[in-house]
C-alpha cells in the first residue's frame, strides 16, 4: 500500500478556548453592592383632590439593621472614629515634637556603628547572679514637717533644702533584709517607679532622696558576685532622673510660641530655666558622700548644656578626678564606666576624658593583690579567677568608647601598656574585645604571643583564645598565618579538661575553621568535639553551642556531597539526643539543603540522611504542635520531596511488586522531575518507564481475580503521550528519541489477536504528533522549553514528525485489512469510525488525499451494516455545523461526500 503522507491541521487553541466558554450576560448592579446596607422602600398610595380620582404614590425609605461589615464602605469603623475624633492640629502638633525628639537624639547619639549600653544590660543582669541573700539600707528621712511662707527670701529657701538634705542623710533608716536576688530587682523597680510618681506628684526633693539613697547601694560589695548586676540596676535609676531633669529644665525653656532649636546655647536660655539648673547642682553639691554625689552630678551632666558651652568638658575631668577617692577598685571601674556612657551620650567627641579614665584604672590596677581586697575574697570565699570577671563588663565598656572610630595607633599603645603590665590577661581580653576586629586579626601572631606570656592563675587563657577567635570569625588575618594561628589555638583548646570551658571555645574556632580550611581539617575538629563531649553525656549541657557548630558548618559547606563525606558529621548529629533541639537542628539542615543544593543528587548516602532528617521532623508532630510549625516542617519535607527524593524514587520503584505502579511512579515521578526543571532525571524516569512496558503480562491479578492488562496498558499510554508533548528533546539523542523508543515498544509487545488496542494507541501516537506540530503547544511545564521554543517550527523537526505519522498510518491501514473477514467486521467498522474521527479533529481535510481517505474510513464504517445509524447521523451534524465556522467551508464538501447507509 502506497504511504500516506500527514497533514496536521493548524490549530489556534486560544480561539477554540473562547469558541467553549459560555456565553456571559451583563448585570446591572447600579449602586447595588453587597456590603451595604440593605434598603426597604414603602409605597403609600394616597387619595388627591377632591374634584378627581388621580391619586398619587410617595415614597419613603427606611433601613434595616445595619449590616456589620457596610461600615468598612461608609468609615464607621472604630479606628475612623477615633482618627475622625482627633484634634489635627494636636495631632500635627504630637507628631512634630516626637520628629525633633527623635531628631534631637539622633543628633547627640554616636552613629549605629556603635553597640549601645541597653544591648549589654540584659547580658550582665544573665551573667552575674547569687544565690546568696542580699539587703538593702535606705535612710528615708524622718518626715519632719516644715512650712515655708510665701515671703521667704532666697537665702531660708536654699538654707531649707540643705536642712532637708541633712536630713535625709542623718534620718531613720528602713533596712530590708534576706532578699533573694528577684526580691532585689523587685525592690529595686520598686524604687525607681517611686521617683517617677514622686517627680509627677512634684515633690523633687523626694525624687533626690530616693537617687541619693540607691547611689549609696553602689558602695556595697557584701555580695562580690552581684555588683555588676547592682550597678546595671542602680544606674537605670540614675538615667531615669537625669532625664527628668534635663526635660523639666527643658520645658522652662519653651514658650508658647518659640521652643529651643536641636543646638541651642546658654545664650538662649532664660534667666529661671538656669537658676533652676543651678539649683539642681548646688543641692548635688552639697551631697557629703562622694559615690551619691559622683553619681548623681554624672547623672544630669547633660544639664551643663543650659549654663555654658564648656561646662561639660569642664566637668569631665573634675569627674574622673572624683572616682580617684574611691577605695575600691571594682566600684571605682564601675564608676568610671558609668561616667564614660554619660560622656559618649553627651559628648562622645571629648577623647581626652575617655583615656584619662582608663589610665587612672591601670595606674590603680595593682589594688586588685592588695590586702584589703584578698581579704574580701576570703571573707565572701570567691576566687581570684571568678573575682576578676567581675571587671570584664565595665573595662569593656570603657575600651569601647575609647576604640570607637579610633585609629589604628591607639591600639598599638594600648599593646604596649599592657605589656608593661605583664600582659595581665584582663587587659588583654578587653583590649580584644574592644578593638575593631580587622585590627585585632592583623596582628593575630602579636596577641597569641602576649598571650603565652600572660599569667593563668588570674584569667584563663583559653578565654583569650575564645576573644581572639571572635574577631578571626569577623576579619581575615594574614594567609601565611593561617595554619600556624589554628594551631596554637587549639593546641590550649584541646587540653582542656571541663567540657563548657571546651565547648564555649570550640564553637567560636569552628568557624575559623570552615572560613580557612578543607573538609579535612573541620572533620578533625568535629572528632575532637565528639571526643571531648560524649564522656558522661556532657552534650546534653551544651546544646546551644553544639547547634552553632552545626549552623556555622553548613554556613560554609554548601555542596552536601562534601559535608555528608565527613566522617564524623553524622556521628555528631547523633549528640543531639533532647527531641526538640534534634528537630531545630533537622530545620537548619532542611533549610540549607533546599536553599543551596541546585540539583538533584542520587547519592544513596546523602538520600539516606536527608530522608532521616525528614523522618525525624514529621514524627516530632503531635497535636500539641503549633499550626505555624507544622506549616514550616511541611514546607521543609515538601522541599526535599521536589528536589533529593526524584533520585530517591528512581532507586526505590524497582522494588516493587505491582507492574502498573511501578509505571505510574515512573511517570508520576518524571513529571515532577520535569516541573522543577530536572531535566536529565525526568528523562531517566521516562527511559525507565519505555524499558518496562515489554515486560507488561498478559494477565494481572486484580482483588484476587486474573484479568487481561491491555486496558490498563492501553490507559498509561495515553497519559504518557499527554506528557510527552512538553518533555523537550534530549541533544544528543535525536529528533523524537522518547516517542519513538517508545513506538517500537509497542511495536514488538505482543498484543492479544482478537484485540485491536495496539491500533487505538497509534491512533493516540497521531493525536500526539499533530499537536507536536503546532506552533505553540496547547500547554507547557513553567520554566521548561518545550519543542515547540526548541525548534521553532524547523522543516527538518516537522518532516520527521510526518515521516513517523506516515509510517502509524500504514500500521493502521494494515490492520484494517486483515479484519475483512466474516467475524471481524464490526471490529473493522468501528475501528474505521475511530480513525475517521481522528483525522477529522487533527487532519487538514483541504489535503486531497487525506480527504479521500476520511471518505474511504466513512464508507469503510457502513460497508457491512455494523455501524450505528445514530452515531453516523450525529457525526454528520457536527461535520455540517463546522463547515460554517470561518476557515472551515470545506468541510460542507466533505459532508456531501459522505452519505448515510440504510441497513435495509
Amino acid at each position: 500500500m502506497a504511504a500516506f503522507p500527514w497533514h496536521a491541521r493548524i490549530r489556534n487553541y486560544a480561539t477554540e478556548f473562547e469558541s467553549c466558554r459560555l456565553e456571559a450576560v451583563s448585570l446591572e448592579f447600579g449602586d447595588y453592592h453587597p456590603l451595604k446596607p440593605i434598603t426597604v422602600t414603602e409605597s403609600k398610595t394616597k387619595k388627591m383632590s377632591r374634584k378627581g380620582s388621580t391619586s398619587s404614590t410617595s415614597s419613603s425609605s427606611s433601613s434595616s439593621v445595619m449590616d456589620p461589615l457596610s461600615s468598612v464602605l461608609d468609615g464607621t469603623d472604630p479606628l475612623s472614629l477615633f482618627a475622625a475624633t482627633a484634634d489635627p492640629v494636636t495631632a500635627a502638633a504630637n507628631m512634630d515634637s516626637t520628629r525633633k525628639k527623635r531628631d534631637k537624639e539622633d543628633h547627640l547619639a554616636v552613629g549605629s556603628d556603635f553597640e549601645p549600653w541597653s544591648s549589654k544590660r540584659g547580658e550582665i543582669l544573665a551573667r552575674y547572679t547569687t544565690t546568696e541573700k542580699l539587703s538593702i539600707n535606705l535612710y528615708m528621712g524622718s518626715e519632719k514637717g516644715k512650712v515655708t511662707t510665701p515671703g521667704s527670701a532666697v537665702s531660708e529657701k536654699v538654707r531649707t533644702r540643705l536642712e532637708e538634705l541633712d536630713d535625709l542623710e542623718e534620718g531613720s533608716q528602713k533596712e530590708l533584709l534576706n532578699l533573694t536576688q528577684q526580691d532585689y530587682i523587685n525592690r529595686i523597680e520598686e524604687l525607681n517607679q517611686s521617683l517617677k510618681d514622686a517627680w509627677s506628684s512634684d515633690q523633687k526633693v523626694k525624687a533626690l532622696k530616693i537617687v541619693i539613697q540607691c547611689s549609696k547601694l553602689l558602695s556595697d560589695t557584701t555580695v562580690i558576685q552581684f555588683y555588676p548586676s547592682k550597678f546595671v540596676l542602680i544606674t537605670d535609676i540614675l538615667d531615669t532622673f537625669g532625664k527628668l531633669v534635663y526635660e523639666r529644665i527643658l520645658s522652662m525653656c519653651v514658650d508658647s510660641r518659640v521652643s529651643l532649636p536641636d543646638n541651642f546655647t546658654p545664650e538662649s536660655v532664660n534667666d529661671t530655666a538656669k537658676e533652676t539648673c543651678l539649683n539642681w547642682f548646688f543641692k548635688i553639691a552639697s551631697i557629703r558622700e562622694l559615690i551619691p554625689r559622683f553619681y548623681v552630678e554624672a547623672a544630669i551632666l547633660k544639664c551643663n548644656k543650659f549654663l555654658s558651652k564648656t561646662g561639660i568638658s569642664e566637668c569631665l575631668p573634675r569627674l574622673t578626678s572624683m572616682i580617684r577617692g574611691i577605695g575600691d577598685p571594682l566600684v571605682a571601674v564601675c564608676a568610671r564606666a558609668y561616667l564614660c556612657r554619660v560622656g559618649m551620650e553627651v559628648a562622645p567627641h571629648l577623647k581626652e576624658s575617655l583615656n584619662k579614665n582608663f589610665f587612672d584604672f591601670l595606674l590603680t590596677f595593682k589594688q586588685i593583690h592588695g590586702d584589703t581586697v584578698q581579704n574580701q575574697l576570703v571573707v565572701q570565699c570567691v576566687e581570684i579567677p571568678l573575682y576578676l570577671t567581675l571587671y570584664s563588663p565595665a573595662i569593656d565598656w570603657i575600651l569601647q568608647c575609647i576604640a570607637y572610630r579610633a585609629p589604628e595607633g591607639l591600639l598599638t599603645e594600648m599593646m604596649e601598656r599592657c605589656k608593661k603590665l605583664g600582659n595581665n590577661a584582663l587587659l588583654l581580653n578587653s583590649v580584644m574585645s574592644a578593638f575593631r576586629a580587622e585590627f585585632i586579626a592583623a596582628r593575630s601572631m602579636d596577641f597569641i604571643a602576649m598571650i603565652k606570656e600572660c599569667d593563668e592563675s588570674g584569667f584563663p587563657k583559653h578565654l583569650l583564645f575564645r576573644s581572639l577567635g571572635l574577631n578571626l570569625a569577623l576579619a581575615d588575618p594574614p594567609e601565611s598565618d593561617h595554619l600556624q594561628i589554628l594551631n596554637e589555638a587549639w593546641k590550649v583548646i584541646t587540653k582542656l579538661k571541663n567540657p563548657q570551658d571546651y565547648i564555649n571555645c570550640a564553637e567560636v574556632w569552628v568557624e575559623y575553621t570552615c572560613r580557612h580550611f578543607t573538609k579535612r581539617e573541620v572533620n578533625t575538629v568535629l572528632a575532637d568535639v565528639i571526643k571531648h563531649m560524649t564522656p558522661d553525656r556532657a552534650f546534653e549541657e551544651a546544646y546551644p553551642q553544639l547547634q552553632s557548630i552545626i549552623q556555622k558548618v553548613i554556613t560554609y559547606f554548601h555542596d552536601f556531597s562534601i559535608l555528608f563525606s565527613m566522617e564524623k558529621f553524622l556521628p555528631f548529629l547523633d549528640m543531639f539526643q533532647k527531641e526538640c533541639v534534634r528537630v531545630e537542628v533537622c530545620k537548619c539542615i532542611m533549610e540549607a539543603f533546599i536553599k543551596h543544593q541546585q540539583e538533584s543528587t542520587k547519592d544513596p548516602v546523602i538520600l539516606n540522611a536527608l530522608l532521616h532528617v525528614c523522618k525525624t521532623m514529621h514524627d516530632s508532630v503531635n497535636a500539641l504542635t503549633l499550626e505555624d510549625e507544622k506549616r514550616t516542617l511541611a514546607a521543609l519535607i515538601n522541599g526535599f520531596i521536589k528536589m533529593a527524593c526524584v533520585a530517591f524514587c528512581f532507586i526505590t520503584i524497582p522494588s516493587l511488586g505491582n507492574i502498573f505502579a511501578c509505571l505510574n511512579l515512573y511517570l508520576h515521578s518524571g513529571q515532577v522531575a520535569l516541573a522543577n526543571q530536572c531535566l536529565s532525571q525526568a528523562d531517566a524516569f521516562f527511559k525507565a518507564a519505555v524499558s518496562l512496558v515489554p515486560e507488561v503480562p498478559k494477565m494481572i491479578n486484580i482483588d484476587g481475580k486474573m484479568r487481561p492488562s491491555e486496558t490498563f496498558l492501553l490507559e498509561f499510554l495515553c497519559n504518557f503521550f499527554s506528557t510527552l508533548l512538553i518533555v523537550p528533546d534530549h541533544p544528543e539523542q535525536g529528533v523524537l528519541f522518547l516517542v519513538r523508543g517508545l513506538l517500537n515498544v509497542i511495536q514488538d509487545y505482543t498484543w492479544e489477536e482478537n484485540c485491536d488496542d495496539k491500533i487505538r494507541i497509534y491512533t493516540n501516537v497521531l493525536h500526539l504528533l499533530s499537536a507536536m506540530t503546532q506552533e505553540t503547544y496547547i500547554y507547557h511545564v513553567d520554566k521548561v522549553d518545550s519543542n515547540d521554543t526548541l525548534y521553532g517550527g524547523d522543516s527538518k523537526f516537522l518532516a520527521e514528525i510526518n515521516k513517523v505519522c506516515e509510517t502509524v498510518i500504514t500500521q493502521i491501514l494494515d490492520h484494517l485489512k486483515t479484519l475483512g473477514k466474516d467475524e471481524t467486521l464490526k471490529r473493522q467498522s468501528q475501528l474505521a469510525l475511530y480513525f475517521f474521527n481522528t483525522i477529522l479533529a487533527h487532519g487538514d481535510l483541504r489535503n486531497n488525499k487525506l480527504n479521500q481517505l476520511s471518505v474511504n474510513l466513512w464508507n469503510l464504517a457502513q460497508k457491512h451494516g455494523f455501524a450505528d445509524t445514530k452515531t453516523m447521523v450525529k457525526t454528520l451534524e457536527y461535520i455540517k455545523k463546522r463547515s460554517k465556522q470561518p476557515e472551515m467551508s470545506h468541510f460542507a464538501e466533505l459532508a456531501l461526500r459522505l452519505p448515510l447507509q440504510s441497513r435495509t
